[in-house]
């Protein structure tokens, strides 16, 4: 499903396990079930790097796991977005859209939560780099991310 890139995905934002923030500092931006539903099944679990916006708002980088994070043995599949942008403010309701271009890794369980924290901070940086080519910086301004906001 990696050559069916970029996908698109939009929805409200709603509360997730409440760890990005809270226990690995690096806050997310969780889409519902609804969602997640959408999303076309062949779509391989794991993390993936893009583009979003809240709200139609400036569009910033971003990576995304999809999937069931085996750290925290999920029992629900879960799209769990980093916008690589400090909101400072509460994002719960908002309308979240996500332009997923390339694929970084498969998801895994890890031995500790430093293991994790790093290979997070690591996808972060790595994704930051692959958004700065030309090609994917062209997807940054994609029609979709412009016009009236609604619930998608």
């Amino acid at each position: 499903m990696i050559n069916q890139l970029p996908i698109y995905a939009c929805g409200e934002i709603v509360r997730g396990f409440g760890r990005g923030s809270k226990e690995l500092g690096i806050p997310t931006a969780n889409l519902s079930r609804e969602v997640v539903k959408t999303l076309p099944d062949c779509l391989q679990t794991g993390i993936y790097y893009g583009w979003g916006n809240v709200d139609n708002g400036d569009v910033h980088k971003m990576v995304v796991s999809v999937g069931w994070n085996p750290f925290y043995s999920n029992k629900e599949k879960s799209v769990e977005t980093h916008m690589m942008h400090n909101f400072d403010c509460d994002l719960y309701g908002r309308i979240l859209k996500v332009c997923i271009i390339g694929y970084l890794r498969p998801e895994k369980d890890f031995v500790s939560l430093d293991a994790l924290i790093t290979t997070i901070k690591s996808d972060i940086e790595t994704a930051k780099a692959l958004l700065d080519s030309p090609e994917n910086q062209k997807l940054q301004s994609a029609e979709f991310f412009k016009g009236e906001i609604k619930k998608c």
